[in-house]
């Protein structure tokens, strides 16, 4: 995914929330696993670091192949704990640009069927979508060829409409983050052409560092633009904020940087819905910085955001 970096001091993270999260947690995640793992070899301080993301709630990210499974999983696990599932649908034609993350559904029709497929598992749950990390954002900023455009927004649209079929799916459409697209009147209106106003809102920071602060203001601005439309915050990085500076690559896997604020729907902001932990802590932005394939699990870099995180 295509992130700039803001120049900006370090900030500290956030103080864990008053409230409990009303998030599944995945009992079998990979820092669940790594934590047991590290337990048993005796490195038991940094187990007990890592459960920092272990015992939180982190979205799901189906499988552009069959996701239906993760899905049935993550439904089955959140219903029997009387809990909200978390999703990402990533997978929209031409994806990312070409770059860490490329890939996405064949053609429009195949896409048509991935969220038929993907709405379908979902079922009566409850759940939350992020749909489509940067497929919006790339529009605006012009990376996404203009000849795909329209077919975009059409595949948007039509994937909020058959989403929130599901009675108690809420839907956030992704809108970037705040060094992205500095000023929100240039993604309002792609917004609005991919089915914001039938969605339940529209997301930032996901895979960012961008301080709570500095997001809340700017999706105020933009939720202005767009009808008071809420929004949600990806907390799951950004408790040191951005890398200062102007550096290559400083969202790909940035040194020194924290877990956010946890998952939780106090968020003291009648517009923020929720902070939500979207990217997976601990997994790769790509392969920048000795870092594996985007996606791949980086134990010691998640033992770093554990580490750094405050509280």
């Amino acid at each position: 995914m295509t992130r700039a970096a803001r120049t900006a001091p370090a900030v500290q993270g956030e103080a864990a929330p008053t409230a409990a999260s009303p998030f599944w947690i995945d009992p079998d995640s990979d820092a669940a696993q790594q934590a047991s793992r590290w337990e048993r070899e005796g490195r038991s301080a940094d187990a007990k670091a890592l459960k920092r993301i272990a015992d939180r709630a982190v979205a799901v990210w189906p499988a552009a192949e069959n996701p239906e499974p993760q899905i049935r999983r993550a439904v089955r696990g959140a219903t029997a704990g009387k809990r909200t599932a978390v999703f990402v649908a990533y997978n929209i034609p031409h994806r990312d640009c070409g770059l860490y993350s490329a890939g996405g559904a064949p053609d429009g029709q195949s896409y048509r069927d991935w969220i038929d497929g993907f709405a379908a598992a979902i079922g009566d749950a409850e759940a939350i979508v992020v749909l489509e990390p940067d497929a919006v954002p790339h529009v605006a900023d012009g990376c996404t060829p203009s000849e795909h455009h329209a077919e975009r927004y059409e595949l948007l649209t039509h994937a909020v409409g058959r989403l929130k079929r599901q009675p108690h799916t809420r839907v956030y459409v992704d809108a970037g983050n705040p060094d992205w697209i500095s000023d929100p009147a240039k993604i309002a209106d792609a917004l609005q052409r991919a089915g914001v106003g039938a969605a339940d809102g529209f997301s930032l920071n996901v895979s960012n560092f961008q301080t709570n602060d500095t997001v809340k203001a700017y999706g105020t601005r933009l939720a202005g633009l767009l009808g008071e439309t809420h929004f949600t915050v990806d907390t799951s990085r950004n408790g040191a904020g951005p890398l200062p500076g102007n550096r290559d690559e400083a969202w790909c896997n940035p040194p020194g940087r924290a877990l956010g604020t946890p998952p939780t729907t106090n968020t003291g902001n009648e517009l923020v819905d929720a902070f939500l932990w979207i990217k997976r802590p601990g997994e790769s932005d790509g392969p920048c910085r000795g870092g594996p394939a985007a996606g791949t699990w980086w134990p010691e870099y998640a033992l770093g955001l554990a580490r750094r995180a405050k509280g």
